[in-house]
């Protein structure tokens, strides 16, 4: 299907997956396989599906340790700035998120979001704000 066919589809669907490599308190790292229901029509990766890797792994850096967060969603660190630098992009292969948590205050987390493709090359640099709410 050439670009054109493709922006002129009326439904498009497909789901994103990621998988969690490792997870410590102030550190997660997810990784995610580029699949057709990450690509643009381009066949790069829609800058959503980079967007979203990043962020699923920065709010779970932000909750740091699981048992912080209540039933009721208590103590969940709700993102309130999202700031991405789109750097790169890829067609496939595997993409790694790295979150790192650079400020962790008693309601204010701050982390950092690198996501690099399968040659290491850097494709986002984001930086996430989060509100504790209790």
């Amino acid at each position: 299907m050439n670009v054109n066919e493709r922006l002129a589809e009326d439904r498009w669907s497909g789901g994103l997956a990621l998988t969690i490599e490792s997870r410590e308190p102030d550190l997660v790292v997810a990784t995610m396989t580029v699949t057709d229901a990450a690509r643009n029509a381009f066949g790069t990766v829609h800058a959503g599906a980079l967007i979203w890797l990043a962020d699923m792994a920065a709010t779970l850096c932000a909750v740091g340790d699981p048992d912080s967060v209540r039933e009721n969603g208590e103590g969940f660190p709700l993102a309130v700035d999202l700031h991405t630098v789109l750097l790169g992009n890829e067609r496939d292969g595997k993409l790694t998120a790295r979150s790192t948590a650079i400020r962790r205050g008693r309601k204010l987390i701050v982390v950092r979001t690198l996501v690099t493709g399968p040659t290491d090359r850097l494709l986002i640099d984001m930086t996430t704000t989060h509100l504790r709410a209790d």
